[in-house]
């Protein structure tokens, strides 16, 4: 009998301890919880993340795809309590930060995942370095915990994808001038490349706006800090730099050359009309004075002033001839 009560006073208070003070726990700061009760997650109601503003950048095929549940967070602090059947998923929300080339399946894979290659527009092997900063979407716990496997490979083979297929077909806009000037064929898409890193990241934070509703991760940063081509035809490629740029250069100081004459033409063309001007304009008021004169009948005026006008000229001229009025 004695064993017995002791076997169960053992059990009450092995029961007690397990699933009595070890039923309690708290949430971090940087933690959010979710509890699921038999398995099945504490939901709000009937709301799914389409109901959510995440889901404002997913297309009509993705909504149908992606609607999950919208869950009941718990928030940090404690403690709280939690009974035998339920069972507590804690998910750190503090932003991390991962090699651009990290493969979650297979950390040997590119360069140990320091380096994602990916292939130009001419055909060029390009080794990728840079940086990437997400953050679990406290607002889609769902889909991180429950919806996907693992979130994070999902949307790392995501930004690979979007970025091989960005670097594949990058153009470089350019101007109507360099379109129709000799430059526009020759210009090496690496080199395009790393004056555009700024393009590429901008384009693979709006690709993955969606990732927030598809996989429960949102991407804060993507930086790409190098662009780097195969060993081999580095040389090949600063040679072709170096001549691009003398070019440049060229056609630069050409260019400034044949604007500063155009400048000069204009100038020298404003001065003479200037000058041309300036002969004009005596000469109308005098043609003015003139018609005056002879309007108003002063003959008497005009006749002293032809015949002044007439000695000015008899003392500018070295040889006179004149017709003899006898014959």
């Amino acid at each position: 009998m004695e064993l017995i009560l002791g076997v169960t006073l053992g059990f009450v208070a092995w029961f007690i301890v397990c699933y009595g003070l070890g039923g309690f726990y708290t949430v971090g700061p940087n933690e959010r919880a979710v509890k699921t009760v038999y398995g099945r997650a504490e939901r709000i109601g009937e709301l799914t993340t389409l109901d959510d503003p995440i889901a404002e950048h997913l297309n009509e095929d993705e909504r149908e795809r992606y609607a999950y549940p919208q869950v009941r967070v718990i928030a940090p602090g404690g403690p709280y309590f939690k009974f035998p059947w339920e069972r507590i998923y804690k998910v750190n929300i503090a932003t991390e930060t991962v090699s651009i080339g990290f493969d979650p399946e297979n950390q040997l894979a590119n360069q140990a995942g320091q380096v994602l290659e990916a292939v130009t527009k001419d055909q060029l092997n390009t080794g990728l370095a840079g940086q990437i900063r997400f953050t679990v979407c406290e607002r889609n716990l769902y889909a991180y915990l429950f919806g996907v496997k693992n979130p994070l490979a999902h949307i790392m083979g995501f930004l690979h994808a979007v970025l091989r297929e960005r670097i594949a077909n990058f153009e470089t806009p350019q101007s109507p001038s360099e379109e129709e000037g000799a430059l526009a064929a020759t210009g090496v898409s690496i080199n395009d490349l790393r004056k555009n890193l700024r393009d590429l990241n901008e384009r693979m934070e709006v690709e993955s706006r969606c990732s927030s509703a598809r996989y429960g991760l949102m991407l804060n940063a993507a930086l790409i800090t190098s662009i780097d081509p195969p060993a081999d035809v580095e040389s090949a490629l600063a040679a072709i730099n170096t001549a691009h740029n003398q070019v440049s250069s060229e056609i630069s100081l050409a260019q400034a050359g044949a604007d500063q004459k155009i400048v000069q033409s204009k100038r020298a063309v404003e001065i003479e009309t200037l000058r041309a001007q300036a002969e004009i304009e005596p000469l109308t008021a005098l043609t003015n004075e003139l018609v005056q004169l002879k309007n108003n009948g002063s003959r008497a005026a005009l006749q002293t002033y032809l015949r002044h006008t007439r000695l000015n000229l008899f003392k500018k001229a070295e040889k006179v001839f004149l017709e003899d009025s006898r014959k």
